[in-house]
Parts: C-alpha cells; structure tokens; sequence
C-alpha cells in the first residue's frame, strides 16, 4: 500500500470549508477554460453539495454565506492553480461585481440526483461558447474538462477512491510504527502549524457560538476538555469564515482539525517526544481516512464522528497503549456516536466534534477497563475491519434517504413528504 501517496493526496491545505471552495475552485477553473468572464454560470449539484455548501460562511468574502457567492467569487475573483485555496488572498474590491452578478440573476443551481455524493457540474457560458468543468467524489478531483463540444480533459469517477482500497487497521498499525518520517515530516509539520492556529483563532476570538470558548471558560484545567475545547474552537473559526488555512482529512477542515489538534495538545501537555507525535499523527490521519472508505466524504454520516474517534485512538497510539485497546476504542465509539446526522456545514458542527471526542475518550477509557462491547452487539463485529465496513455500509446505504431528508427539510422543501405517505 502506498500510504505516502494517499497521504499527500487528501491532506491538503484548504482556506475555507471545503464545499464551497470546491465549487469556488471549479467555477474559477471553467472561467479559465473559457477564456473570458462568463455571462451567465449554470451548476448542477449533488445534495451533500448543496447541503454542505448552503449555510456556511465563505473567507475571504468578509461574511458573505452560501452557493451563489462561492461561484461568484470562484468565477471572478478566484486563482483556479491554488485549487483548495482558490479564494486566498482574492482582491476584495471585487466583492461588489459577485454581489452584482448573482443579483442579475446570472448564476443558475440545480439540483443532480443519482449521481456521486460529492459531485459538481459547473458550465460557464459566453456568447456562443461555454466551458464545462465537473469534479466528483474528490473536491479537487476533475473528471471532465469540456470547451464548445470539446473534450480537453477526461478521466473515470473511481480513479478517485483506489488509494484506499488496501487499507486495513493492522498494516496502518505496522506502518505508522516504522515509517520514515522523513517522507512526511514537512506535511505533518504543516498540520501542526496551521490546524493549532485556528484552534487558537477560535479560542481567543467569538466565531460562530463560541462553542470551544464555552467549554474552556467551564473547564480550564482538565486536559481533556481542553482538549475538546480548543478542537471545537477550530471548527468554530472554520464555519464563520476565519481567513486561516487548514490541513484537511477526507476532504474536510473540520476532520483535519479533529484528528490532529487533540493529538497537538497531548503531546504538549506531556511533553512527549516530537516523533511520538509525528508517528501519533501519521496513524490518526490514515486511520480517520480508512474509515471514510466505505462511507465516501460525503454522506448523512457526520464526519466528526470517525475523525475524533480517531484522535482518540491517535493518543492511545501516542501512549503505546496494546493494539487491542486501540481497536476496542475505535468500535465502542462508533458503536455510540456513529448515528450522528450531517445537516450541512456550519456553527453547530462546533459541538458535534465536542460531543464525539468526548465520546472518544470514554471508549477509551472503556477498553482500557476491559469493558468493551461484545461482538455482535448491535453493529460491533469480531474483527474492526469487519466493523469498519458495517458502519461505512450503514452511512453509504442506510442513510441514503435519511440524507434525502435531511436535504429536503434544510432547504424547506415540506411536499416531499408526499413520496413517503
């Protein structure tokens, strides 16, 4: 298995949630395409895309919210070669035209069914020529590229996913155990430095409901709920906007800061060699992508809930805690919190990681007692691969029409009610 790869493949930098970044990074590509700013945009999206990317706030924006601003923005202001940062560093003054432009009513959204989860279809139009560019289930990964009839660039959906395909917990065991870490240092680094600094961000200034500052105010000196605290803080900054960049996890900043800064301030607090933690952050990354293998990024999943479980089992990794507990841990948390419902990017998911690396840490302390549940023990299986996949079947398959709804009621559409009646 090539982890290195995978690895450099989904922990990228990305400056703001990463739906509507995507759709900002392929309205910018399809401008390029073009050639010119186009008259009008048409955008088909799937319902995790309309559902992640409606009530989230857009940085650099300067507290502009939704779909249509992040195409604007994509289209006119953004530099499609910065891909996930697409809207970094963007000229502001610019803001006025995309407010304009989506007034003039130059931006149509539609909504795409059967196709994947994560899925964008943005056509750019000017005169008699349009652009087409269409990403699927990878925020930056465009399988399509298409100019007046042409196809320039053209790629199948499931080259996407194959990376994953041989994971299985023991070989990340083994490897996060004896990997170079010269091959990851600079990436792991990275995460360091940019997930600490939004958690900070988050802290020492009210973004969203505070819900990390909230925590801290009510614990200051227990580890884990400073722990909590600041994680939650991230995601805090991260849904209303704060300009900071972020080392994102299965395609989302709010994984990428769940799975690493636990780990950040563990380490910290007990002063842990830096290769504990280097080694603690190599296993929690590719253990919080596992478990999106089968479930996909997007789903009505919430994500926060295999990314904390993976803090936890990350710092029972870091604690060289026997690899059974670590397994243990993993299977107690998902077999609770594993039901969490994903409505969309936005302040609450703050508390949906609060709760769920809470969770974590009793699943933890659960196993280390030696009372883990049995298997076959509603969804907890003998073997945690086995159980992996139950739970990412439950979230590709299960909750397919639990997401349907979910996406019908966030956008205040009452008459699908009828279908179920």
């Amino acid at each position: 298995m090539n982890y290195k790869d995978c690895l450099k493949r989904e922990m990228k930098v990305a400056f703001g949630c990463t739906e509507p970044i995507a759709l900002a990074y392929a309205a910018a590509k399809a401008r390029e395409v073009l050639g010119c700013e186009p008259e009008n945009i048409q955008v088909e999206l799937s319902g995790n895309m309309v559902k992640n990317a409606n009530s989230v706030y857009v940085p650099g924006t300067e507290g502009r919210k939704g779909i249509a601003i992040s195409i604007a923005a994509g289209a006119l202001l953004g530099d499609p070669s910065k891909e996930l940062e697409v809207l970094a560093d963007i000229d502001k003054e610019g803001l006025s035209a995309c407010d304009k432009y989506i007034r003039e009513g130059r931006i149509h959204v539609s909504l795409k069914k059967n196709v994947a989860n994560l899925y964008i279809d943005v056509t750019a139009y000017a005169g008699d020529s349009y652009a087409k560019v269409v990403i699927a289930d990878g925020h930056t990964n465009i399988i399509l590229i298409e100019k007046d009839h042409k196809v320039l660039f053209e790629k199948s959906e499931d080259e996407e996913e194959e990376l994953l395909e041989a994971f299985t917990f023991d070989d990340i065991y083994d490897y996060a155990k004896t990997a170079d870490l010269k091959e990851f240092e600079a990436l792991l680094d990275q995460e360091i430095e940019y997930n600490t600094a939004i958690a900070k961000e988050g802290i020492d200034n009210l973004w969203g409901s505070g819900i990390g500052r909230l925590v801290l105010d009510a614990h200051p000196d227990d580890l884990r709920e400073r722990i909590v605290a600041y994680t939650a803080a991230g995601s805090d900054a991260r849904m209303s906007g704060a300009e900071n960049p972020v080392v994102i996890n299965s395609g989302s900043g709010n994984q990428g800061i769940s799975i690493s800064v636990p780990l950040i301030l563990y380490a910290e607090d007990k002063k842990l060699p830096r290769e504990t933690l280097l080694r603690g952050l190599l296993f929690s990354n590719l253990l919080g992508l596992y478990q999106k293998k089968n479930s996909g990024k997007l789903s009505a999943f919430c994500g926060a809930v295999s990314a904390s479980s993976a803090a936890a089992c990350g710092i029972a990794f870091m604690k060289g805690d026997d690899k059974e507990v670590i397994k243990e841990t993993l299977a107690n948390a998902l077999a609770v919190n594993g039901g969490i419902l994903c409505d969309g990017a936005k302040a609450s998911c703050a508390m949906k990681i609060a709760s769920s690396l809470r969770n974590g840490f009793l699943a933890y302390d659960q196993a280390v007692a030696g009372r883990s549940f049995n298997a076959n023990d509603g969804v907890v299986k003998e073997d945690i691969d086995e159980t992996l996949e139950v739970m990412g079947n439950i979230a590709r398959y299960g909750m397919k029409q639990t997401d349907e709804v979910i996406l019908n009621e966030v956008l205040g559409n009452r008459e699908y009610i009828q279908e179920f009646e």
